[in-house]
């Protein structure tokens, strides 16, 4: 049976682990955060834990490269296997603007978007928007669910945001000192489309519920919104395959934003989160699983 590690215990790891099994994919977590990790003995730096609390340390693959990208260095030392989506499909995904800047070249539509490196002169700002009509959107280049992302109403509200990560970006350990100022699309519909080896797999509308859209307008999931299951039109389906076609990501989360006139990829996850199987297509774990065993087989 294949062993493969999971880097994330949270949903995702819990949904994956049946459904594989029923694949021949043996699933266990392995930590990568938040421990200690012994850097000369690669037999103790690639402990995972098995159903029954015994120590895993061999594996064959890996989903996906984790997250912190300095533990995952030492991790994947210790294990010596390849990942579902490697260190350099996270950091590509993770570089808003570099997908932003890469996606517009293959002439796949995107928001409006400049990127700021800081320090910059206030009116290097004010210079910016200058082709944007207010309100727009403001986010970290790195960061991800939802954090740190603002709106600005006008000039003044937008520099005070700007102050803010001036703040943290002058603090001498923060290794990303940029930022997105983007055009904010009212009203759009948000998707995610998963993709795996170049097809469309299905994918969720992202919605506020009731109780919570009331003066609100980001649908990042782990900011409350629900992911309900849809049959994407095929231009959707098609939008978001360009996307990971031009990224070279085989396995990649694309988000959409729809208004009524315009259909952009906002964002992509290289390290996206696995919904319930009945939100995706028909044989969703089959292609999955096929990914797997594919990069496990095809190690160097």
């Amino acid at each position: 049976m294949l062993r493969l590690a999971v880097t994330t215990n949270a949903e995702t790891f819990a949904r994956l682990r049946e459904p594989l099994a029923d694949r021949g994919i043996d699933t266990a977590h392995l930590q990568a955060k938040e421990r200690a990790l012994p850097l000369t003995d690669s037999a103790v730096a690639a402990t995972a834990e098995a159903d029954d609390d015994t120590a895993v340390t061999e594996f064959d693959v890996g989903l996906v490269y984790p997250g912190r990208l300095m533990e995952g260095a030492a991790i994947t030392a210790g294990l010596d296997i390849p990942w579902v989506n490697d260190r350099e499909a996270v950091l590509t995904s993770r570089n808003k603007s570099g997908v932003l800047a890469a996606l517009d070249r293959a002439d796949i539509p995107v928001p409006h978007s400049v990127m700021l490196s800081n320090p910059v002169a206030e009116s290097a700002v004010v210079d910016a928007v200058a082709g944007l009509s207010f309100p727009v959107v403001v986010k970290p280049n790195s960061a991800t669910r939802g954090v740190g992302v603002a709106k600005a109403s006008d000039i003044d509200s937008l520099l005070g945001v700007v102050d803010y990560l001036d703040l943290i970006h002058d603090f001498r350990a923060t290794g990303d000192k940029s930022y997105l100022i983007q055009e904010y699309l009212p009203d759009a519909r948000d998707y995610r489309a998963m993709v795996i080896d170049g097809d469309c797999v299905g994918g969720v509308q992202r919605r506020l519920p009731a109780d919570l859209a009331e003066g609100r307008w980001k649908h990042n999931v782990h900011r409350g919104a629900e992911a309900t299951g849809v049959d994407l039109p095929e231009s959707h389906r098609r939008l978001a395959e360009r996307a990971a076609a031009a990224l070279d990501v085989p396995y990649l989360g694309v988000d959409l934003l729809e208004t009524d006139d315009r259909l952009v990829v906002n964002e992509t996850n290289a390290r996206p989160t696995v919904d319930t199987a009945d939100k995706y297509d028909n044989g969703f774990y089959d292609r999955l699983a096929e990914r797997i065993r594919e990069t496990a087989e095809n190690r160097s």
